[in-house]
């Protein structure tokens, strides 16, 4: 099966299990490209249209609170759905690391015709992480700090599921000649195609010598990066 049947798979299942919970309706977007953000709006309203829990007699605008996890990308759908139907531009800071959202801000209109207004809210995690598994998930996708578990760490954890689930996009991203499953020479081959060296101070017997060596942690910062920029392909974690 190739990997794009098995992401559809995969996908098809979350969904499934999200329907079972009793969310209304399920859909996958990208904000950078766009993708299936246009049937956003269309959901809303028909779905508030259908519920009778909704009291539309005073009111016809629509406003929503957007919840998720930190670094979903809850800013990142506001300002693509702005985009889209009024033609402006961010009203939603975002960014690479988790917390850039910190409080409630006042209504973002994102839609005129339905009037919708979005609140953006700060990330909302568990307390009580179940396992370390899904605590490594949790910090692939930048939902956790980096510093909080280990770049290093997280680089290889997201190597093995790379290698896992036979994506090695990351072999013609950094050049290699196969793909690799120990981290450290992945890293060292990474800060070497991108110029990541630092000088260390090495004291030996005949006094200290000023060396030259790869950069590992600027290297699992990029490797990181890639994949969550979408450079090393889509990947189902769970």
């Amino acid at each position: 099966m190739s990997h794009v049947g098995f992401q559809d798979i995969w996908l098809r299942r979350i969904a499934t299990q999200l329907e079972k919970q009793g969310v209304g309706k399920v859909i996958y977007t990208d904000c950078i490209t766009e993708e299936n953000i246009r049937q956003i709006v269309p959901a809303i309203t028909e779905r508030i249209g259908s519920n009778p829990q909704f009291n539309r007699a005073e009111t016809t605008e629509i406003s929503i609170m957007m919840t998720g996890i930190p670094n979903v990308g809850k800013s990142s759908l506001i300002n693509a759905l702005r985009r889209i139907y009024i033609k402006k531009g961010k009203a939603s800071k975002v960014g690479g690391e988790p917390g850039i959202t910190r409080s409630v801000l006042s209504r973002i209109q994102v839609s005129e015709n339905p009037l919708i207004y979005l609140l953006d809210t700060p990330g909302v995690l568990s307390p009580r992480i179940e396992s370390v598994e899904t605590g490594m998930k949790l910090a692939i996708c930048g939902t956790i700090l980096d510093h909080l578990v280990g770049e290093d760490i997280i680089a290889d954890y997201l190597l093995y599921m790379l290698n896992q689930h036979q994506q090695h996009r990351y072999v013609a991203q950094y050049e290699l000649d196969g793909p690799c499953s120990d981290i450290e020479t992945l890293l060292k081959k990474i800060a070497i195609k991108l110029g990541k060296t630092q000088r260390v101070k090495v004291i030996t017997g005949v006094g200290n010598v000023n060396i030259t060596v790869p950069n590992y942690s600027a290297a699992a910062y990029d490797f990181i990066r890639s994949f969550r920029k979408g450079d090393l392909g889509r990947l189902t974690l769970d």
